[in-house]
């Protein structure tokens, strides 16, 4: 069958992305020039349907976008009233008091949200302005120029058979091209991977890192509820097998967000990072918390926790990163909304300048200034060395050393310069044999739940007559180098049950991938100790339904 021609369509900036990112970039585009043409594309059913956060936003990325955001009624309903800090041991915890900590670390003045929520809000902003916006159009392709620079993105692609080929209800999408290109995928997006690699956009710079975002939303006791209160804790159930750490975070309606973050750097491939998350809420404190309540939803999601040395160069000829497609994330904060905001806003200026001055397709050079020299890169430089120093030396000297850094870095300057990350995450996995198997209780069902239970939480669903999007380089791999050197971690990494080794009486082990199950964590992308996977997006609308978060 021969492949229907594209249709094309102009406009002066594509979108690709309905974050905060994206849709930052999109209002600002709008509110210095009301005629420039701009487009939203987002993968999800609908804009927040893929947003998975914590959250707690610091509000100076939505003060410099829309100043009055409060009296426009955006969804920012809780401010933190309490800032908790915990070590952990199996049966007890430590208060770690917050008076030593740097002011950054300080929540007070933040809100906690539904990104999904102020997502869906943010898109209302941009349309009213007039910005397009298409919910449910995957970009599948870049569309190149003849000066390989980037034209446009391919969206829209729909009913192609398991193997790819075009079937009988096949629709080619279309060509959206624009002056400039704003790549706002959030963590791993396939199309900005695909242009960092062809630009060689992270040269001379540190590994990307990640970590494993995890979270369950809990309806619970309304006398145990207290509303504004933000939790964080570190220590148990990982120990010395990885970094990470969790987040409980107190919203309206009786609700609560319980979140669990393990760091990918982890060497140990029989380390199932799932269910360190399900064997959390067992603590005393946790369990205690969430006795008597409901879990009314799930999800999980890569992190990219590089900071600022890792941030990869943001502009090619046509084309701009934003947001988490750099890695913009304050690790000790865990936030990077507010960041994903200000470029946003930054790249959106810097294109207006561009397009007012004639020009087109070119580098925007003036917004990687911004970010680096900006709000953004003064955030993220003051933290640079905590990750790398938690990598290398554990939780404890970490937090001795990190914190000392973080309050001479306030002062202006680090006596440890910048620090590097070293190996990749995939880079970190270690050989089965040289690691001892973890013995993980068993579910209860009433705190912790097994992942194709939760999954169902996600309400993720994928059109099971397209081809598959975990897309393998070598389909021999998994079997004849991952399971017998690592006992193929992918079963346990994926917070999804997507990836399962099959043992059956008299037959060779088989390697199977449910992608239906697929909650768009990226994880396995990351992690792969064969680098092996690659994540591509599948057709629109596919993917979570995230409920409020």
């Amino acid at each position: 069958m021969t492949e229907a021609t594209r249709e094309a369509m102009e406009y002066d900036v594509v979108i690709v992305g309905a974050g905060p990112a994206g849709l930052s970039a999109a209002i600002r585009l709008k509110q210095l020039d009301a005629d420039l043409n701009v487009v939203v594309l987002e993968k999800g059913s609908e804009v927040g349907a893929h947003i998975l956060s914590g959250a707690v936003l610091d509000p100076v990325g939505l003060d410099a976008l829309i100043p009055d955001w409060k009296a426009r009624g955006a969804p920012l309903n809780t401010p933190v009233t309490e800032d908790n800090f915990y070590m952990l041991g199996e049966g007890g915890r430590i208060r770690v008091p917050n008076w030593p900590m740097p002011p950054l670390m300080n929540n007070h003045g933040n809100y906690i949200v539904s990104m999904g929520n102020v997502c869906r809000w943010m898109a209302e902003q941009a349309e009213a302005l007039g910005v397009e916006i298409f919910p449910g159009m995957s970009c599948s392709e870049i569309v190149y120029g003849e000066a390989g620079e980037v034209r446009g993105v391919v969206a829209g692609e729909f009913g192609r058979e398991p193997d790819g080929t075009p079937g009988p209800s096949y629709e080619p999408g279309m060509e959206l091209l624009g002056k400039y290109v704003f790549l706002s995928e959030g963590v791993r997006g396939s199309l900005s991977k695909e242009v960092i690699a062809k630009y060689d956009l992270s040269a001379g710079k540190e590994p990307q890192k990640y970590g494993l975002g995890m979270k369950e939303i809990w309806e619970i006791d309304p006398e145990k509820h207290r509303q504004g209160t933000v939790t964080h804790t570190m220590g148990w159930p990982l120990g010395s097998n990885a970094g990470g750490g969790s987040f409980i975070y107190h919203l309206e309606n009786n609700q609560v967000y319980v979140g669990f973050v393990v760091h990918l750097n982890y060497a140990n491939p029989h380390l199932f990072p799932y269910m360190e998350f399900q064997r959390f809420k067992h603590h005393p404190m946790v369990a205690e918390l969430l006795k008597g309540g409901k879990r009314v939803a799930y999800g999980a999601r890569a992190i990219s926790e590089g900071g600022w040395q890792s941030m990869p160069k943001m502009v090619a000829p046509g084309v701009a990163l934003l947001g988490c497609s750099v890695g913009m994330v304050n690790v000790p904060r865990i936030k990077g909304n507010h960041n994903a905001m200000l470029s946003g806003k930054a790249a959106a200026e810097a294109a207006h300048a561009a397009i007012k001055a004639g020009r087109a397709s070119d580098e925007l050079s003036d917004y990687e200034t911004e970010v680096r020299e900006g709000a953004i890169g003064r955030d993220l430089k003051k933290v640079r060395n905590v990750k790398p120093l938690w990598s290398k030396y554990g939780l404890l000297t970490s937090l001795a050393l990190g914190g000392f850094d973080m309050w001479t870095n306030t002062a202006g300057f680090s006596l440890l310069g910048t620090l590097r990350h070293g190996k990749s995450d995939a880079e970190a996995t270690g050989k089965a044999r040289d690691h001892a198997p973890i013995d993980y209780p068993k579910p209860d069902g009433k705190l912790s739940f097994d992942r194709l239970t939760n999954v169902s939480f996600a309400m993720t669903n994928h059109e099971e007559s397209q081809p598959c999007h975990l897309r393998l380089a070598d389909r021999d791999v998994p079997i004849a180098v991952n399971l017998p050197e690592y006992a193929e971690p992918a079963q346990r990494y994926c917070p999804a049950g997507v990836y399962e080794v099959v043992h059956e009486e008299g037959r060779e082990p088989r390697f199977v991938i449910n992608f239906q199950n697929c909650v768009h964590c990226k994880t396995c992308d990351i992690k792969d100790p064969s680098r092996n996977i690659t994540w591509v997006t599948p057709q629109g609308g596919d993917g979570p339904n995230y409920p409020n978060m």
